[in-house]
């Protein structure tokens, strides 16, 4: 089988500007990495509808397997990723940010409040994670619990239990 492909998404007025590194981003892609897949550069927007969705819609077009964003999930006037995201998106995965959520619950109260969708368009699954290191964290475990069963069957592989 030949490795998958993901492309990370920064959405960040501040990390687009070069205010602060953007270490969200390059924890995402690290982890992303460790869980097999093979991604090129970590690709950095500003908090904009257009170009977040100009960024997803270049990974689409490159048939990229999966497409995570991070930031721009939570409800500040210039939270708008999931605005962008929701365009594009042909059918929802309401499970995944329900995941995390409850995944992240415990520790982070607040974590409730995220807008994050998922969902897939074509052969590619686009999940939103919130611009924290601590939701980078938790979104990579769910990552690893749930995409390589939604990209089995985006490849017309039949329903399977899990293990």
């Amino acid at each position: 089988m030949a490795k998958r492909t993901a492309q990370v998404i920064t959405a960040s007025n501040r990390a687009s500007n070069g205010v602060y590194a953007d270490t969200s981003g390059e924890s995402l892609a690290a982890g992303l990495t460790a869980l097999g897949y093979s991604l090129g550069a970590v690709v950095v927007v500003p908090d904009d509808i257009e170009k977040i969705q100009t960024a997803v819609k270049a990974a689409l077009a490159k048939e990229i397997d999966l497409i995570v964003t991070t930031g721009g999930t939570g409800i500040s006037p210039t939270d708008v990723t999931p605005q962008a995201t929701a365009d594009l998106i042909e059918k929802l995965l309401p499970g995944i940010p329900e995941a995390l959520r409850a995944y992240s619950r415990a520790n982070v109260p607040t974590s409730d409040l995220s807008r994050g969708l998922a969902g897939v368009t074509g052969k590619s699954l686009i999940i939103n994670l919130p611009g924290s290191p601590g939701a980078v964290r938790d979104g990579l475990v769910i990552i690893e619990r749930l995409a390589g069963h939604v990209h089995d069957q985006l490849a017309g592989q039949d329903h399977s239990p899990s293990n």
